[in-house]
């Protein structure tokens, strides 16, 4: 297990969006390396960057073309060798993203595969044996190669699935079983492209589709196998390289396949929505982190307290004040609920991750058209907002020509607006960061115990060592009993007072005390 990774605190960006240096509308390598002194002012010591890799961007990168070089939009090999160097000088980590299920179908791999003729990567993608077979349980393109043969895709058109095999199969006609050389040839391609970007100096990985990987795996037994296969690699020659799952199931990606940290992703009604983002089937918030006060926090507890026992020995759960993929949190909560989120997401056990602007309280912009294959996701993919100037600061280039338009609301929050005002959530983040770093029991340094958590009420009390964290995002006053002594109030929103034997908390409320 990487040392580090016990007191990281990561900060996603979306290189397209972050910061452009040259004026084309398109964030780069450079505009990173350049505002490496920000997200070291954060308090974030390690970097998980969106995929940066050359591709014709169907799916905003996530269609790799060639797995070894810098999209040229972005810079060069050499502007991410000088981004990794500088990154380590600051004390920063960096990972990468793997795509390991599927290529761009311009991959050069997959243009020989597409070929009549049997060549070396024939096997890298999974092609039924003749054009008239296209099983309705397969995602299929059909009847476009001069092979003859549909193959599968994983999601969009321009993804085919590379082949790592069939757990169960099926269809022997064509479908190879995990253990073909064919298959264990595409996880070692898999490794070798991991060894090129360790070597340049990347610190691991953040995997796409951790668990897509085998097919007729209902259960990821031969997936987690693969993934054994890649940790046994990272051990035995980069011991200090992580490895975070796009999985959202910790006994799978922690205990079977040996990941060192597994997201806690917004699946819906699971814990993590429950949470931060539950919906009814009418739109009514009845999330916990919700003013309405509709939320029940043992929904999530009734997840997370297993899952936690099954892999705290083993690996970290990873909360996440967002990502790419999903609505910002001002989808779903005002600043006040933001704030309090933002101080349990921090104060929880695991490797917490803060998507960038989520620091700012950045909007999502639900209006935007969809931008390479962003379609929904489109709206948390808007370019980040540092200051007042043109484009709000991310770019120079006309409105026309940037990669997405800006937040054009008058009160658009900024780096610029928000660093210095006592009331922003720019404030909380950084507060509670500094916290954690400052106080190990705060992050790994402790374990996780329940306080109070009842049913349907609020607030939610937990215990971290010799810190206890009170959560109230209701809008009621609520007080609970609590009999311990307190030796100090290590941080507050709001009103929280201790008298009698009991804990009373305002209306959207938070407090870190030390017991004594």
């Amino acid at each position: 297990m990487p040392k580090w990774l016990n007191d990281a605190v990561f900060y996603e960006i979306y290189p397209q969006s972050y910061y452009d240096t040259n004026g084309d509308g398109i964030g780069d390598l450079q505009g990173i390396i350049e505002k490496l002194p920000y997200v070291k002012s954060l308090g974030c010591n390690a970097l998980w960057l969106n995929p940066v890799y050359d591709s014709p961007f169907m799916d905003a990168g996530y269609d790799v073309r060639n797995h070894k070089q810098i999209a040229p939009r972005y810079g060069t090999n050499e502007d991410m060798k000088r981004l990794l160097d500088t990154a380590h000088e600051m004390g920063i980590k960096v990972l990468l993203d793997l795509v390991p299920g599927h290529t761009s179908d311009t991959n050069p791999w997959f243009l020989e595969a597409k070929k009549a003729e049997k060549n070396e990567f024939s096997n890298r993608y999974i092609f039924t044996d003749n054009v008239w077979e296209a099983p309705s349980e397969y995602r299929l393109m059909c009847g476009i190669c001069q092979r003859d043969g549909n193959y599968l895709i994983n999601y969009f058109s321009s993804q085919p699935a590379l082949n790592y095999g069939f757990h169960e199969v099926t269809h022997p006609k064509w479908q190879l079983p995990t253990d073909h050389p064919d298959c264990i040839a595409t996880a070692e391609a898999l490794k070798d492209i991991m060894r090129f970007w360790i070597d340049m100096g990347a610190d691991g990985f953040r995997v796409d589709m951790a668990d897509s990987l085998c097919k007729n795996d209902d259960e990821k037994i031969s997936t987690a196998k693969i993934w054994q296969g890649v940790r046994k690699m990272l051990d035995e020659e980069y011991p200090e390289a992580a490895i975070v799952a796009e999985w959202c199931h910790p006994e799978r990606a922690i205990k079977n396949a040996g990941f060192h940290m597994d997201f806690y992703l917004d699946h819906y009604g699971n814990g993590y929505s429950k949470l931060f983002r539950y919906l009814d089937k009418d739109g009514k918030n009845q999330a916990f982190f919700h003013k309405s006060g509709c939320g029940d926090i043992t929904a999530f507890l009734d997840e997370y307290l297993p899952n936690y026992e099954l892999t705290k020995d083993l690996g970290y759960i990873s909360f996440m004040t967002n990502n790419h993929d999903m609505p910002r949190a001002t989808y779903y909560m005002d600043k006040d609920t933001i704030k309090l989120s933002h101080g349990m997401i921090f104060t929880m056990p695991g490797v917490p991750f803060l998507y960038y602007g989520d620091e700012l309280g950045m909007r999502y912009q639900s209006e935007l058209v969809s931008v390479e294959g962003g379609y929904s996701r489109t709206g948390s993919r808007s370019p980040m907002q540092w200051d007042s100037s043109k484009n709000l600061g991310f770019s120079t280039a006309d409105a026309d020509k940037l990669y997405m338009p800006v937040d054009s609301h008058e009160d658009a929050p900024t780096v610029e607006n928000q660093k210095d005002d006592p009331d922003s959530i720019f404030k909380v983040v950084t507060d509670i960061i500094r916290l954690r770093h400052e106080i190990p029991e705060l992050g790994n340094g402790s374990g996780f115990e329940v306080v109070y958590a009842e049913k349907g009420k609020y607030p939610f009390v937990y215990r971290r060592g010799g810190y206890v964290v009170f959560v109230n995002p209701s809008d009621e006053k609520v007080s609970i009993p609590f009999a311990e002594g307190v030796e100090e109030k290590v941080y507050i929103i709001g009103e929280v007072s201790f008298r009698c034997k009991k804990a009373t908390m305002s209306p959207s409320s938070f407090a870190i005390i030390k017991t004594k």
